[in-house]
């Protein structure tokens, strides 16, 4: 018989006291979460994932899709649905990506804004490099050794 207080009962846990239970299943997620167990050959996978993200290749099948639709038409009114909706799928992604830049960008300015307040060998080893950086074409960077940085 339980007492009439009894869900006023203080409960003590001391060490091991307590469930031992343990979940000891791989948990193999912690290096990218972006490629399943159950994905096809994940070694396949990882290294398709080192050539192109997935985001890369949508967006690269998404603009030859879209391409394509300029000059082929479209018949069936879900087709023309699902069309009008990847258009503005791409329109909303490339929303996000300059919003991204504009933040960085911003970002970029203010810590070089200060670096030059702050002045002496490590403002003017960063401006040498960024000169450097600018005067070059866009596209990848080459790779090259940084300049030395004073100590």
């Amino acid at each position: 018989m339980y007492p009439w207080l009894w869900f006023w009962a203080p409960q003590f846990h001391f060490p091991f006291s307590g469930s031992l239970a343990q979940n000891i299943e791989p948990n193999t997620s912690w290096f990218s979460d972006l490629i399943q167990p159950s994905a096809g050959d994940a070694e396949i996978e990882k290294k398709a994932f080192g050539v192109a993200s997935y985001g890369k290749q949508l967006g690269q099948i998404t603009d030859v899709l879209l391409e394509l639709a300029k000059t082929v038409p479209v018949t069936f009114p879900e087709a023309s649905q699902a069309l009008q909706s990847l258009r503005k799928i791409k329109t909303d992604i490339e929303a996000i990506k300059d919003e991204q830049y504009g933040t960085s960008a911003a970002r970029l300015i203010g810590e070089v804004d200060a670096m030059r307040a702050r002045g002496g060998a490590p403002y003017e080893s960063l401006a040498e490099e960024l000169r450097l950086m600018l005067a070059r074409p866009a596209g990848p960077a080459p790779k090259r050794a940084r300049l030395p940085r004073p100590a």
